[in-house]
This record gives structure tokens, sequence and C-alpha cells, in this order.
């Protein structure tokens, strides 16, 4: 049986100032309940936590398995009709010249029939609750027989959260937990204090550890009550009593040990009613193995220090647990429906875009020849490793790309993990990050102990999904991951899973005695990481990676490459904009912007009214002809259409490549 998930929309990246009603669009196909493929969509249309319907993401999965969409036998959504028509009334009420169906599965087959060119029965289509399909992702790729499953969001249809019980014969509902206990919007709203806002939870994550938590803990104490049962009751409207000890950081501002304290409070305050949940049901239930899903699940601080209390024997977190990820939880839900609970231990996520053959790859890396030195390896591995024992920081692309938030070594970034200043460097280099947050080890998996505190029995660690002590006396050797508590997120590479990661792993230890690479995902702080070859290039090129690996040859960068002959272009998500306003002044003014589509709108970045007019010019020619056409000098142009490249508010190819 074919199964098709899909989660995301219901706006398309071709409707201008569409509503964002969702985030972390996605498509999985499922063949007799194997992923065949899987991939988020922003890893198609660029757009960073795609709000977007998954049309590329669907044509992506069908595509290898070589079939339409009407030879799909189920299309698994995760979520209720019922959430989604609500949300569909609201949008119609809103704008009078809406015209879209009020019935969600019409509303879905409409666009189906639009954009994949097919017309699905309404009975092919099944709706998953959004808690279930997330508990169904984590436990089904456990193999676990039995365990606990718990789930943690900001929300999804009407709950926050669920805990159940997983087992052959399919989940058994423990608790609910209604949106106002949501912790995930809790911790959203609690970060706000500090600057950041939705999808930043993870660097707050990071932030925490520099701080003191007694700072703010009575604050945060008063702010939930742990209730009989595992039960909890939260209140957060006093974060407002907040501001009489700390104003909300504004952005750009610098972080303070204020700061620090606050993030600290935050995540034991997480930490503490998640473990008091846990107490009681591991108690209750008597079972010895947990399953996280969710988003909060991608707080490793919290899974790490929940593996290493030994509440449990076995924890699993599965790596695509936010809400991309339930794309796969509501096909394996559907499969689940008609299949018996086979215990099957998730191994690896290469479900994404294949890199091509070799050929495949040349080809495309030659019409890229003036700008690049493109040197084809008869051991890719180890040449890759010498670069990085040299002290580069290399691109890394290989095979199918990752399902999932993190780069485990096919879409990455890697370098030498030992000198603490490379921290900051990749920063600079690439990432344009905050200092304070760490960077990832992948280790051989052979070796991790030696390295790294894992738990009595336990080896595998392949997804990033927990933090883990580094062993004490490897702390000051591996400055460049080791965060400042002494801890780091491990990725444990195996031979089998990952074998030309594990290589290059290899290859390293040879030289330098340490089994351990920094990865870091390939993007910098504006894109999703890189997907296709293109996109890899253009990251290389407009960062300063000092060599990028693809396939089988070694990439570096040709000096002095005229970057002017590359062809411009705007993505679908970026158009240009054109208003007449009053300033201040009185007088009326023409303002040139561009502007790119974000999961929650758009980023408006002014342009020079010469720029504009070049950029409405676009179409096969490269740079230094529209500057010609235009009478502009390639020196007043090239630097805002180079920052334009680097911002990805344009595309850049060479001329070869549109051919």
């Amino acid at each position: 049986m074919l199964i098709l998930g899909f989660y995301g929309g219901p706006s398309t990246e071709f409707e201008a100032g569409s509503p964002t009603q969702t985030h972390d669009g996605a498509a999985v196909l499922l063949k007799g309940g194997e992923v065949i493929a899987a991939i988020e969509e922003e890893r198609l249309n660029r757009i960073k936590h795609s709000y977007t319907a998954p049309l590329r993401a669907a044509r992506f999965v069908m595509d290898q398995a070589g079939v339409g969409l009407d030879q799909i036998d189920r299309i698994a959504i995760p979520y209720m009709a019922g959430s989604a028509e609500r949300l569909l009334r609201r949008m119609y009420l809103a704008d009078p010249s809406a015209e879209h169906a009020l019935d969600v599965a019409d509303a879905l087959r409409a666009q189906w029939r639009r954009y994949l060119g097919a017309d699905v029965p309404r009975e092919k289509v099944r709706f998953v609750p959004h808690h279930i399909a997330h508990a169904t992702a984590t436990f089904e790729m456990s193999g676990f027989e039995r365990a606990l499953v718990m789930t943690i969001d900001g929300q999804g249809d009407t709950e926050a959260g669920l805990t159940l019980k997983g087992s052959a014969e399919g989940l058994e509902l423990l608790h609910r937990v209604p949106i106002p206990e949501s912790l995930g919007h809790f911790y959203m709203q609690a970060i706000g204090f500090l600057g950041y806002r939705m999808f930043d939870e993870y660097k707050v994550m990071g932030l925490a550890p520099y701080g003191d938590p007694e700072r703010f803990r009575a604050q945060f104490e008063a702010m939930y009550e742990l209730l009989p049962d595992g039960q909890w009751r939260l209140h957060p409207h006093l974060l407002d009593g907040m501001y009489a000890q700390l104003m909300p950081r504004r952005k750009r501002e610098p972080i303070e040990q204020i700061h620090k304290d606050f993030a600290a409070s935050l995540q034991q305050t997480l930490e503490t009613v998640v473990f008091h949940a846990l107490r009681h049901y591991r108690a209750s239930t008597g079972l010895r193995d947990l399953c996280l899903g969710g988003g909060v699940a991608h707080n490793c601080t919290m899974n790490g220090n929940i593996l290493r209390s030994g509440l449990f024997d076995n924890v699993f977190v599965h790596p695509a647990a936010h809400d991309g990820g339930n794309a796969l939880g509501a096909a394996l839900s559907v499969h689940r429906s008609e299949a018996r609970h086979r215990p099957q231990r998730l191994r690896n996520v290469y479900w994404g875009s294949p890199l091509g053959d070799g050929d495949s790859v040349e080809t495309r890396l030659r019409a890229w020849s003036d700008f690049l030195d493109i040197a084809p390896s008869a051991n890719v591995e180890e040449d890759a490793a010498e670069l990085i024992a040299a002290g580069k920081v290399i691109g890394w692309v290989q095979g199918r790309s990752e399902f999932g938030p993190r780069a485990l070594g096919n879409r990455s970034i890697l370098a030498d993990p030992r000198p603490a200043e490379f921290k900051g460097l990749i920063n600079k280099m690439i990432k344009t990050r905050e200092s304070f947050r760490p960077f990832a080890p992948a280790v051989l998996e052979e070796q991790a102990a030696d390295y790294f505190e894992l738990p009595a029995g336990a080896t595998r660690f392949p997804f990033m999904t927990f933090v883990l002590n580094v062993q004490p006396d490897k702390r000051e050797l591996l400055g460049a991951v080791t965060h400042v508590d002494g801890t780091a997120r491990v990725q444990t590479v195996s031979r089998e899973d990952s074998p030309r990661f594990w290589r290059v792993i290899d290859a390293f230890h040879r030289r330098t005695g340490v089994p351990v690479v920094l990865n870091t995902s390939f993007n910098n702080n504006i894109e999703p990481i890189v997907d296709s070859l293109e996109d890899a290039v253009e990251c290389f090129l407009t960062t300063g990676l000092q060599a990028l690996v693809v396939g089988d040859f070694v990439l570096t960068k040709k000096d002095g490459a005229p970057r002017s002959a590359l062809v411009p272009r705007l993505p679908n998500h970026v158009r240009l904009h054109e208003r007449r306003q009053r300033d201040d002044d009185g007088e009326v003014r023409d303002t040139f912007e561009l502007r790119r589509a974000e999961w929650n709108g758009e980023a408006c970045k002014p342009l020079p009214a010469p720029i504009f007019g070049l950029l409405k010019r676009i179409g096969d020619a490269p740079i230094e002809r529209l500057a010609r056409e235009a009478g502009l000098a390639l020196d007043e142009v090239m630097p805002t259409m180079e920052e334009l490249w680097a911002e990805r508010c344009l595309v850049m190819r060479p001329q070869a490549a549109q051919r």
C-alpha cells in the first residue's frame, strides 16, 4: 500500500501575502510501511520553516517511487478535519474575495487537482489527530515492544500534548494536556524577555548553561503548580511581573548575565514540570522505556537529563519530533490501522533528495567552472579528512539529504573539533550567529564511550537528540564542541548506516588520534539546510567556507572570478514592491523594496531606485548586461547584488546552467 503523508498550508508559495497557518510543511511516502522518501518543503522552496502546502515535497516523494497521485492508496493528513475547517471559515470570513471550499477534504482535493494534476477520491483522504501523529512517529520507530509515550508542543488541534501507553495493540490514552497548560506556549512566551521568538527556543536552551537558575527561581516557581497524578497548572500571566526586574531585551542589544540567569530558570522550570509527569507515569504504568515527540522534544538538554536520571531504561526521541515529522506520523498511523506494530529501531533518516551519480554531479559542477576549481578525487574521504586536519572548514555533501532539522553527515559543515577558537571562526565565516551557541561533535560509534559519558549499555546516539557529558579528561581536547557546562549534543556515526561519513571521521582519527569531527548544518543563518548541489555551491560561494566536497569532487574557489557574469533571478517567494509614502517632513517619496516571504509574514529590504529598476529587468541576461542596459557601473551594482545573493533574496546561476 502506498501512503502519502501531507502536512502544511493551506497557503501556497504562489499566493503573495498569504496568511501563515502552519509551519514546517513536509511530505512522506510509505510503501508497505517503509519510508520511500521524505522531505520538508523548506528544503525545496527555500523558505525557512515553510508555511506553505508541501506541493513540491509531495511531487518529490512520488517521483522517487515513480508514481503519480492517482496511484496513491491513502493520503494521511496530521490534523483533525474540524480544526482545519474552523480555520477555513475564519479565513473565508476575513476575506470577502475568498472562494475556497469550507470542507477541508474538498479544499485539499481542489489544491491537489490544481497543482498535482489528479482528482483524488474523498475516501482516500484520512485525518489523524495532530498529537497522535507525533506519538505514532516516535513509538513506531523506537524499536520498543511497549513504552510510555509523551508528546509536548505548543498546540495541535485541541490539545498541547498527550501521554499514552504504546504496545502491539496500539496507543492507549492516559492523559490529554489542555492548551492553557501548554509547555511549548509557556516557553515561547517567556523567551520574549530575551529578545527571541518562535523557533528561537533552541538558542535559549544553549544560553541556559551560562546562567544561575537561583536568580529567578522564586518567580518561576510561582508560575506553575504540580498537581496529583502527574498533572500541572501554569500561570503564564505572572510573566508580566518580570518587567519589574527585566525589561525585555531588544534585538541587537547585548546578552547580559541577567538574560543567562533567566534562561537557566526557564529551562529548569520546563524540566521540573516534565519530570513531575514522567515520575508519576513511570510509577503508575511500570513501563521502563520512554518515547518523546512534539516540538518540545527537540530540547536535547532536557532529553539528556531524562536519559541520565535512570528513570527509564531506554529513551527514544524521534529526530523529526517537530511538526514536519507529523507527515510521517500520520502516514504511519494510517498504515498502523491496517497492520500490526512491528518494533523496528530507526537507523537513519537519509530520505531526501539524492545528490545524483558521478557523471550527473560532474556535469552540473562544470557549469560553475569559471568560479570553482574542480578536482576529482580517487579517495574523497581521505582528502576531506586531510583538509579538516589542516584546519580547513569544509562543506560536505553526499547521498540523500536528511529528513528533519539536523544535518547528520550528508549536508554538513565539518571542521576540527579541537581548537576552541573554531567556535568564533565558524560563526564569523558562515553562521553569523550568537557566540554562546555550541557546535556538535560527530564521533565514531565504536569509540564514543571514550569521549562521552554514555548510559550503561547504550552505544548509539545517531540523531543529535541528546546532550551528553563530555568525559572530563576530553573537555579541553574537544574545545570547539564542548559547551560551557562540559556537555555536547552528540552524534554517534555508524559504519553500517553512514559509511562514507564514518570513513571521513576514521581518516581524521588516523591523522590526529581523535575519532571526532565538528558537524554543523550546511547553511547560513537565513536559509534552510542546503538540499541540492546548486544550493551547496551558492552557500559555498557566499560564505567563508574554505573547501566544498560534493560526491567524489573537491572544490575550491577561483580568485577574481567574474561574478557579474552570473544570471540573477527572483525566487518564487521574493517579490519587488514599490509604494509611495509621506515622510515626517511632509514630502511624498517613492519607496522601493524587496520582500522575502518568511514563515510569519514578509521581510522587507529597502533598495536604491537604480537597483530596483535593474531587478525589474531580470530575465535570462547576466548582471553585466543588465547593468550596461540600465546605464549603471558594475562597481555600483555588484556590492548590492552580492549582498542580495548572500541573503538569498536572489538566486544566481552561471549562464551555462541556464541552457
